[in-house]
């Protein structure tokens, strides 16, 4: 029986043109072999999966090549090409530095480093994961780093730069590998799968890449995964079951329900994807994805923002022309909300459901009993006010006396003299208030035929002290009756404390600047609302900022170390010229 190699090793490249998604740092390196500036220290550094080991390993067999060939290739077929393709090369050594990170392990390297080539031109030591190497390692590295032997190269891959040391960056020439597009990884897998006679839909292949998330080699591993699950069969439901990843069908279907409307069927769909064992959070992230997909796909500028096969392409934009942006722009933002709330809700599920509910309803009209608020029509307050005074002024004037025992005065009556009015009737107390947008349906406003009309609110003039208990029940009245629109600054609002510091006064404090900012903008609604629900016309509140504790830093040995030749630069000459090593 034959030896089986899984793919990603069994087609990887060999030469710079075979290497798939880093056509640019390919060809620079292929140039620096052809005139010949070849660095003495190179640094490979991308996400895993991309071809920086590979790389590594093609440049190091095409710098030793003794015929290479005018490209920048290596022959393949000379004494140091062949030593290197059967493993037993003693010019390419690779280094482990998750496993080898210690001292000991670099000072076996720098004597590696003072031997000559037996064959070739250089002596090239490829160091993987070298961001694992320790911070004394480091150090013993740089100076064999800065001034190597002139046959020796080194060439160093990472997939977490910012974990390199600055003194390290400095001595390298930096190589960043790019991410593998969804394209080109789907094209990969089609021509490994056309050379091994499997057969493969496109929509699978498509939805093995968006699992590997740009690495090639996650993508060969899941093909080879698919492969042995399908029998070389590669179909788009048995990839999806078998990743449990769940099906796009579903969020067209969905999509489908809320232009429609149909609340029902948008929670029997989502009760038929719990039951099959998906998480709810995830569930509303594929959504708010299928969302952006419908969104781009509108418009032929942001189509290539699209990454899939053609015929699924299709099918978002044929769903896409049936909905209004206005429409995707809301739903998205639903999605993004559940998605906060979601982790923080107690009961999960009612969360996803009340987002599918009002996504259903984005398209219907404002009508009662749709689940959404009435237009809101506000009718003019002076103009009411300025009618009241006048049917106040065109009214009989009756006597004291009279007043007792005859019956109420019908509102239309003839106008009296001018005398008659000024001694009798006073002009009516009108107080403004200001009006408020962000709580309808409180006290202060009443609903009459889809309209909102402001109610006169009597002036607060007494000075009720405080209470605590009853502060801080309004306090959190108040909190919940803030919109959704508020919904970040209400969450902070519930973690916060009034405390009472005077017969009128409240403060409270606060942790960052930025949330005293939004309280000040809240401030003269919160203080009109409270004044009138606490019966006190004097209220105020003042927010102060918490005094930040200093954290006592604890340094490490090796830290401690680093300050005191900060602050005394011969103790390094001294570490240097007795050749000591600190753990």
């Amino acid at each position: 029986m034959e030896e089986y190699i899984v793919s990603a090793r069994k087609y990887r490249p060999l030469n710079f043109d075979a290497v798939v998604g880093q056509r640019a740092l390919t060809a620079t390196l292929k140039n620096a072999i052809a005139s010949g500036k070849l660095a003495h220290a190179y640094l490979f550094c991308g996400p895993r999966g991309v071809g920086k080991t590979t790389c590594a390993r093609i440049f190091a067999k095409a710098i030793n090549c003794l015929s290479p060939k005018d490209g920048g290739d290596a022959c393949g077929q000379c004494e140091s090409c062949m030593a290197f393709d059967q493993q037993r090369s003693m010019n390419i050594h690779e280094l482990d530095a998750a496993s080898n990170n210690s001292v000991e392990d670099i000072r076996e390297l720098t004597k590696q480093v003072q031997i000559p080539p037996q064959i070739g031109k250089y002596k090239v030591f490829i160091i993987d994961e070298v961001h694992m190497l320790s911070a004394s390692a480091f150090n013993a590295f740089l100076k064999t780093l800065e001034e190597p032997p002139s046959y020796v190269i080194f060439i160093l891959a990472t997939t977490e730069k910012h974990k390199i040391l600055p003194t390290i960056l400095s001595r390298c020439q930096v190589y960043d590998f790019q991410r593998m597009t969804t394209q080109l990884t789907v094209d990969h897998l089609m021509y490994v799968a056309q050379k091994e006679g499997y057969t493969a839909e496109p929509e699978a292949l498509s939805l093995i890449a968006e699992k590997a998330d740009g690495g090639m080699r996650d993508a060969l591993s899941i093909f080879d995964q698919m492969v042995s699950f399908t029998g070389g069969n590669i179909t788009y439901e048995q990839v999806a079951k078998n990743l449990n990843v769940l099906s796009t069908e579903y969020y067209f279907q969905l999509v489908d329900y809320f232009l429609e409307g149909n609340v029902q069927s948008s929670l029997m769909l989502l009760n038929d994807v719990l039951n099959k064992g998906f998480d709810g959070g995830n569930f509303v992230n594929g959504l708010a994805t299928h969302l952006r997909n419908l969104l781009v796909s509108r418009d032929a500028v942001t189509l290539p923002l699209l990454e899939m096969s053609d015929k699924m392409r299709a099918k978002y934009q044929e769903q896409a022309q049936k909905c209004k942006a206005k429409f995707l722009y809301q739903a998205i933002k639903l999605c993004n909300d559940c998605d906060q709330a979601y982790r923080t809700s107690r009961n999960k599920r009612l969360q996803v459901e009340i987002c599918l509910i009002q996504a259903a309803q984005l398209t219907e009209e404002d009508v009662p009993g749709a689940g959404r608020r009435p237009a809101r029509i506000l009718k003019p307050i002076f103009a009411k006010l300025a009618a009241k005074s006048q049917t106040a002024a065109g009214s009989t004037v009756v006597a004291p006396q009279a007043a007792a025992t005859t019956a109420p005065q019908p509102q239309h009556v003839a106008a009296p003299t001018p005398t008659a009015t000024k001694a009798n009737v006073s002009e009516p107390k009108v107080i403004l208030r200001k009006v408020s947008f962000k709580r309808f349906g409180s006290k202060t406003a009443e609903r009459t035929d889809n309209n909102i009309q402001e109610t006169p609110v009597e002036e607060i003039t007494t000075n009720k002290p405080l209470e605590e208990v009853s502060l801080h029940e309004n306090w959190f009245a108040y909190v919940n009756s803030l919109p959704r629109e508020q919904m970040a600054i209400a969450q902070r609002m519930r973690m916060l404390q009034p405390v009472i510091t005077g017969p009128s006064s409240v403060e409270i404090t606060v942790n960052s600047p930025q949330v005293i900012n939004e309280l000040n903008n809240l401030k003269a609604d919160l203080e009109h609302y409270l004044r009138q629900r606490l019966q006190n016309s004097e209220l105020s509140f003042s927010f102060e900022l918490a005094k930040q504790e200093v954290v006592q830093r604890i340094y490490s040995k090796q830290e401690h170390l680093l300050e005191l030749e900060k602050m005394n630069p011969s103790i390094t000459s001294l570490i240097k010229e007795l050749e000591l090593e600190f753990d």
